[in-house]
C-alpha cells in the first residue's frame, strides 16, 4: 500500500470489500424477499421499519471501528507490532462491551421508540418482535465488524468476505426453513440473522487466533490499553457520532414516511434495499480510503494521499454511472423481487427515480470522510455531516415538507444535503492535508541535513 501504482491497488482492495458489502446486503435483502413473498406486504413493512432505529442504536459503538482501521493500519505502515498486538486487543475488548450495551438498550428502548416513531398500528407488533430477537444478536455482530477492520487494516480484506458468505448461506438456508416451512414469519428472518452473526464471529475470530502476524488474537492478552483507548476514542467517537446524527435524521425521515401508512413503509423500505447495492458499493472506497491513507500516513509517505483522493474520486463517479444506471433501468423487476403488489412497486420507484439521479453526490459525501479520518483527522467530517445532512435535513422536515407535504418532498431531502454534505467533505480533506503538508515540511528539512 505503501508503495507503487495506487489504482489497481486500491481496486484490488476494495473489490473484496465491496462483494462483502453486497453479499451482506443480499443476504438482508433474503430475509425482506422471503418475508415479503411468504408473509405479505405486511410483514414486509414491519422488518423495514425497523432499519433507521436498529442504526441510530448501533452506530455510535460500530463508529469505534473506524477508530480501529485507522490505529491498526498506522502502527502496521509505521512498522511496529507491539502496539498493533495492543491496539488488536483492545479493539476486540471494546466491541464486545458495546455489543453487549446495545443489546440491551435495543432490548429495552425497541418498542417505545418505534411507537414514537409512529410505526403504523397494523406493523407495530411485528416490528417489535423483529427487533427483539434481532439485537440478541448484537454482541457477535460488533465483534466480527470490529475483527474486519483489523484484518482489513493489516491489507486483508479477502477472508471476512469469505466467512460472511459463509454465514450468509446459512442465513439464507434459515431463512426459508424457519419463514416457508415452519411460517415464523418476522420472527424466523430476525433468528436467521442471529444465528448467522454469530457464526460469522466465530470464524472471523478463529481467523485472527490462528494468524501468524501481529494481528494475532491472544485470549490471555484480551485489555483495553489506555493509551490505545484514547486514540482510538478520538478518532472513533466523532465516526460514531457523526453515523448516530446521521441515523436520527434518517430515523425522523422514517417517521415521516410511516405517516403515509404501511403500503408506503413497505415501498419505501424495498427501494431502500435496492439502493443498499450503490451504497455499500461507495463503502467499500471509504474502507480503502482509510487503509491506504492510514497505511501512507504511518509510513510518513505523505504525497501519495493525493493520489488516493483521485482514485477514489474516479471510483464514485463511475460507479453512479454504471451502478445507479443499471438499477434504474431494472427497477420494477427487482423491486418486483420484493412484493407483487403494484402499488407498492410504483411507490417504490419514485424513490429509486430521486435517489439514484444524485447518488454520486452521496458517494463524495460518504467516501472523503475516509481520506480525512485516514490522516487523523475525525471532528471536522463528523462535523460536516452534522451540519451538511443532519440538520439541514431535520430543518428541511419541518418547512418544505412541512408546507408541500408530497412523496416527493419528503425523498428530495436526501440528494440536496448529500451535495451540502459533500462540499464540506471535500473541504476538510483539503484543509487536513494543508496540514498534513506543513507537518511534512520541517520532517523533509531534518531529513535532508542529516
Amino acid at each position: 500500500m505503501c508503495s507503487g501504482p495506487l489504482f489497481g491497488k486500491i481496486l484490488v482492495f476494495a473489490l473484496p470489500i465491496m462483494a462483502m458489502n453486497i453479499l451482506q446486503l443480499l443476504f438482508n435483502a433474503a430475509d425482506m424477499v422471503v418475508v415479503g413473498q411468504f408473509s405479505g406486504k405486511g410483514a414486509l413493512a414491519a422488518v423495514g421499519a425497523t432499519g433507521a432505529l436498529i442504526n441510530l442504536l448501533v452506530n455510535l459503538f460500530m463508529g469505534l471501528s473506524v477508530g480501529t482501521s485507522v490505529i491498526v493500519a498506522q502502527d502496521y505502515g509505521a512498522g511496529h507490532p507491539a502496539d498493533v498486538s495492543r491496539s488488536v486487543h483492545t479493539s476486540i475488548a471494546i466491541s464486545i462491551i458495546g455489543g453487549l450495551i446495545v443489546m440491551v438498550t435495543g432490548l429495552v428502548l425497541c418498542e417505545p421508540l418505534l411507537v414514537m416513531m409512529g410505526t403504523p398500528g397494523d406493523i407495530i407488533s411485528m416490528s417489535v418482535l423483529y427487533m427483539r430477537i434481532y439485537f440478541i444478536g448484537m454482541p457477535a455482530n460488533m465483534v466480527y465488524n470490529f475483527a474486519a477492520a483489523i484484518l482489513r487494516s493489516a491489507g486483508d480484506s479477502r477472508r471476512p468476505m469469505y466467512y460472511l458468505v459463509i454465514a450468509g448461506v446459512v442465513n439464507v438456508l434459515l431463512n426459508l426453513f424457519f419463514v416457508a416451512v415452519l411460517d415464523m414469519s418476522v420472527a424466523g428472518v430476525a433468528w436467521s440473522t442471529v444465528i448467522s452473526q454469530y457464526l460469522s464471529a466465530l470464524l472471523i475470530m478463529m481467523c485472527l487466533y490462528r494468524s501468524g502476524l501481529a494481528i494475532r488474537f491472544i485470549p490471555g492478552r484480551l485489555c483495553i490499553d489506555s493509551r490505545k483507548l484514547k486514540i482510538i476514542l478520538r478518532v472513533g467517537v466523532p465516526a460514531g457520532l457523526q453515523g448516530l446524527l446521521f441515523s436520527i435524521s434518517n430515523t425522523l425521515i422514517q417517521s415521516a414516511v410511516n405517516s403515509f401508512g404501511s403500503t408506503m413503509v413497505a415501498a419505501s423500505s424495498a427501494s431502500s434495499n435496492v439502493e443498499g447495492f450503490a451504497g455499500t458499493t461507495m463503502n467499500a472506497y471509504y474502507n480503502a480510503a482509510i487503509t491506504f491513507t492510514g497505511q501512507n500516513m504511518g509510513a510518513k509517505k505523505y504525497e501519495r494521499i493525493d493520489t488516493i483522493a483521485k482514485v477514489c474520486t474516479v471510483l464514485i463517479f463511475a460507479t453512479w454511472i454504471i451502478l445507479c444506471g443499471t438499477i434504474l433501468l431494472f427497477g420494477r423487476p427487482l423491486l418486483g423481487l420484493y412484493t407483487s403488489d403494484p402499488e407498492v412497486i410504483e411507490l417504490g420507484m419514485q424513490r429509486l427515480y430521486i435517489m439514484m439521479a444524485a447518488f454520486f453526490t452521496c458517494g463524495v459525501m460518504n467516501v472523503f470522510p475516509g481520506l480525512t479520518r485516514g490522516m487523523g483527522y475525525s471532528i471536522l467530517p463528523m462535523l460536516c455531516t452534522l451540519i451538511g445532512a443532519c440538520l439541514l435535513r431535520i430543518v428541511w422536515l419541518a418547512t418544505f415538507f412541512t408546507w408541500y407535504r408530497s412523496v416527493f418532498m419528503l425523498f428530495v431531502c436526501y440528494p440536496i444535503t448529500w451535495s451540502l454534505a459533500g462540499i464540506g467533505q471535500v473541504a476538510s480533506f483539503f484543509y487536513a492535508r494543508h496540514r498534513i503538508r506543513k507537518r511534512a515540511a520541517p520532517e523533509a528539512g531534518t531529513a535532508q541535513g542529516v
